[in-house]
């Protein structure tokens, strides 16, 4: 009896983390998305906001959800969401590997 329940209380822990994981990351991918502001376009930034109110509003109707459906909600809306913070990311560290190809160390020319 003590092992039924002790599975039990794994699987709910684990059920109570996937939510809050799925919470965590949809509020701070939110107020990421509203502090960029301009930088993000428009149309990247409505995607998004409209992707986290719509996961915000299935977290309160699916207080019961099981772990799986957390999961992937947090896959679904990371698909959308990474990729557009990524290029958020690399503009704002110069442009990745645009930055490297502005080396500015000597020159070496061969001579005949």
């Amino acid at each position: 009896e003590a092992e039924q329940y002790a599975d039990e209380d794994e699987k709910q822990r684990q059920r109570i983390a996937a939510r809050n994981q799925l919470e965590s990351y949809v509020f701070n991918i939110k107020q990421s998305t509203e502090e960029a502001g301009e930088k993000i376009p428009e149309s990247d930034r409505d995607k998004i906001l409209q992707k986290c109110d719509e996961t915000i509003k299935w977290l309160d109707n699916n207080t019961t959800a099981e772990k799986e459906e957390f999961d992937y909600k947090l896959e679904d809306l990371t698909k959308i969401c990474q990729p557009i913070m990524t290029r958020l990311h690399q503009q704002a560290s110069g442009g990745g590997q645009q930055a490297g190809s502005n080396y500015g160390g000597p020159t070496v020319e061969e001579v005949d």
